[in-house]
């Protein structure tokens, strides 16, 4: 590697599309700058899978150790970049990259605008799991949940809060509730398997008797879903809690007395059929779903302060993305109508909430190849020169009194952890502050 001429790119965020974006860049021949606003890697891999999950996490970790441990790697994590960050968007243009990635994830909040959805008690989904994934300072805050939990959104991250709180929480009652009907939902059966011991069959039965004649109004055959109800096994050991659907129904208002949750109003909805769609329309009629915790899992939105142009839940990129696919990775100045150059977007920093890890992986590796050919015009420079812009990087976090971890002491980290988990006798154990993880280096 001494002799060759490389370009430098920084990515930032090592979730799984910042790290497969790295292995891409580095397995091209470049000199990688990897930033993290975390101090251990992994993302979503790390803090988002479900918690009990310890071989599919250990598996991506195996394959992110083998990305970190590249020469052409420097993994830097505890670095906070955005505009009231250790480094701005503009520092590290001036930095010399060749290129950015902006691989950080979709960190900021989506609001539905239902009135009271910022009162205590209740919760956006993202932030219960980092709680209980322990990820900081998610794991510092307290998550106080109820009896009756009200999830609206029926994706696969719906399964995974009704699993915490059918499984580690002292749940009564968990509803889950939709816009749309049971055709719509969008979580994925073998995720459900997980949940299926919570499962209220006949409640189910009765919602889809309850919502029949909105369903066979748009051609959908209540009957279809009773049969494949009928046909799946039951559960053998049942939860105390119980897992119910509210279909065709959409938030209103969060009703709170005494400052305390009791309930969810919601505007009862049909169906209508425009081309291959579905949506759901509003009757005007209100019904009240009474909870007291409420988690709203409907995706998530960019965080507009990052510095990066925004948009409408997203950062900007070309408008004329569906001519030129590579358009759809590189960042647009709204301003200038121009591509900003060698600045881009992958994963859910680029489509916010869009899939898991495996569509995660897929458009980091189709974005680097954008890349790579955004920037083959751009001269090359030696390992030395390459170095240069690392340790600038490096130097300018040090002068800002950063913190900064690398990934040997991330090793370190990990290794602590684990010893931790043998020593209590638990499948794993994680450091729930950064506070804890410095103290273990010396900070």
């Amino acid at each position: 590697m001494a002799d060759e001429l490389l370009h430098v790119v920084a990515v930032i965020g090592a979730g799984p599309a910042g790290l497969f974006a790295t292995r891409a860049l580095a397995a091209a021949g470049c000199r990688v700058l990897l930033l993290n606003r975390d101090i251990k890697p992994g993302g979503l891999a790390e803090y988002g899978i479900f918690l009990d999950k310890y071989k599919m996490k250990g598996g991506l970790r195996r394959q992110f150790q083998k990305i970190l441990s590249d020469p052409r790697v420097t993994y830097i994590g505890h670095v906070n970049v955005g505009s009231d960050g250790a480094l701005t968007v503009a520092d590290l243009q001036r930095l010399g990259f060749d290129a950015l990635v902006f691989a950080h994830g979709a960190q900021g909040t989506k609001y539905l605008g239902v009135e009271g959805e910022r009162l205590p008690g209740v919760y956006h989904a993202k932030d219960l799991v980092y709680h209980y994934n322990r990820l900081p300072p998610f794991s510092e805050r307290e998550f106080p949940i109820g009896r009756r939990v009200a999830i609206v959104g029926v994706g696969n991250v719906m399964v995974d809060i009704a699993n915490y709180c059918a499984h580690y929480c002292d749940c009564d009652e968990i509803i889950a509730i939709a816009r749309r009907g049971p055709f719509e939902k969008a979580y994925e059966d073998k995720e459900f398997e997980d949940v299926e011991d919570a499962f209220d069959r006949e409640a189910h039965r009765q919602e889809i008797e309850r919502v029949r004649p909105r369903l066979e109004a748009v051609g959908q055959n209540p009957d279809d879903l009773l049969k494949a109800l009928a046909d799946q096994e039951e559960s053998g050991e049942r939860t105390p809690a119980r897992l119910r659907f509210r279909f065709l129904a959409s938030p209103k208002r969060v009703v709170a007395e005494n400052g305390r949750v009791i309930g969810l109003e919601v505007e009862e909805t049909r169906l209508e059929r425009k081309g291959d769609r579905i949506n759901a329309v509003g009757t005007g009629q209100i019904s009240f779903i009474p909870c007291d915790t409420v988690v709203f899992a409907v995706g998530d939105r960019v965080d507009e302060r990052f510095g990066l142009p925004y948009k409408d839940g997203l950062y900007v990129t070309a408008p004329d993305a569906s001519q030129d696919a590579g358009a759809a990775y590189q960042v647009w100045d709204p301003e200038t109508q121009q591509p900003i150059a060698g600045v881009y977007v992958v994963g859910w920093a680029r489509r916010a909430s869009d899939g898991v890890v495996g569509r995660a992986r897929l458009d980091a590796e189709t974005g680097i190849k954008r890349v790579l050919a955004g920037i083959a015009s751009v001269p090359k420079r030696s390992l030395a020169e390459a170095e240069r812009v690392v340790t600038a990087a490096l130097d300018k976090l040090t002068e800002r009194g950063t913190a900064y971890v690398t990934y040997p002491e991330v090793l370190r980290i990990e290794e602590a952890e684990r010893a931790r988990a043998t020593q209590t006798g638990v499948e794993e154990h994680k450091f729930t502050s950064d506070a804890e993880m410095l103290a273990l280096l010396g900070r």
